[in-house]
């Protein structure tokens, strides 16, 4: 059994591609990360790269998880709870993703069910099927992003999703569906909260802040930069991811912040050329 578990910790991953996602970003976010920490919190949960890092390295750690992207968190709640229904249901459309992939893809994408496997099972569909995996709704909550041009798209992948089943199927990790302002209720002296959230434009043509119906504007920055405030007055260790705005180091210039720049590739960009030469900031108070 202890074999079988680490074999998971050594091979798990995030289950969906995610704009933003931080996988390639690792290795310096785990430098950054505070030695010792009580709760992990992560209000935008996204993808859950650094999530499963921690798990990883820890398996034992209380972890408490929330987005406001409420097809995101159910996907991670069946996941955890009925992973070989959504299996089963992914392994469908596989099937007739085969038979006549454009077609299927965009009746699926049109589609609305109402059942919780098929929700998660769709959402999973599109991500590993659409244009770059990348997520993004309009104004009325509807996917739309067009097909990708995949010559065999891993849809089922299995293996990974029994691993991250077996992770989140703890008593120390709870998963909740709503705004991040919320953590400042949970947290402790100690704890290590984790901000990813959409971040800023860095100019007119860089704004990409759909991963809901609802857009993350300068407001919402404000309220994310009250918030951290708040966190520190509470003990608390603060890590936030953003992009290289002038509006993000304007907010965090003062004590107890430090901003330090890194260099970032942008996996969704359409010009492969484009996706290198980034630069982002990681900002914390410890």
């Amino acid at each position: 059994m202890k074999q079988q578990y680490r074999q998971i910790l050594s091979t798990l991953k995030p289950f969906v591609k995610w704009a933003g996602g931080k996988r390639q970003l690792m290795p310096v976010l785990n430098e950054n990360l505070p030695k010792i920490f009580g709760t992990y919190h992560e209000p935008f949960l996204g993808g859950g790269a650094l999530l499963f890092h921690i798990l990883t390295k820890q398996n034992k750690q209380k972890c408490s998880l929330s987005d406001l992207n409420a097809d995101l968190i159910l996907s991670y709640t069946v996941i955890r709870n009925r992973v070989d229904e959504l299996i089963h249901s992914l392994k469908i459309h596989e099937k007739n993703y085969y038979k006549d992939s454009k077609s299927y893809y965009y009746s699926v994408r049109e589609s609305n069910p109402g059942d919780e496997i098929e929700k998660t099972s769709r959402l999973l569909f599109l991500n590993r099927t659409c244009f770059n995996g990348l997520y993004r709704v309009n104004r009325k909550g509807k996917f739309n992003v067009p097909l990708g041009k995949y010559t065999n798209p891993n849809i089922v992948n299995e293996e990974n999703l029994r691993f991250v089943s077996a992770i989140l199927d703890s008593n120390r990790i709870s998963i909740q569906c709503r705004d991040f302002e919320a953590v400042l209720g949970d947290v402790k002296k100690g704890d290590f909260i984790y901000f990813d959230p959409p971040y800023q434009p860095v100019s007119q043509t860089a704004n990409f802040t759909s991963y809901t119906d609802k857009d993350f504007a300068y407001g919402d920055l404000s309220r994310l930069v009250k918030l951290c405030m708040d966190l520190d007055a509470k003990g608390c260790k603060v890590l936030l991811s953003n992009s290289n705005s002038a509006d993000v180091i304007d907010m965090f210039s003062k004590k107890p912040w430090k901003i330090n720049k890194i260099q970032a590739t942008r996996s969704i960009n359409s010009d492969s050329k484009k996706r290198s030469g980034h630069f982002e900031l990681l900002i914390k108070n410890y």
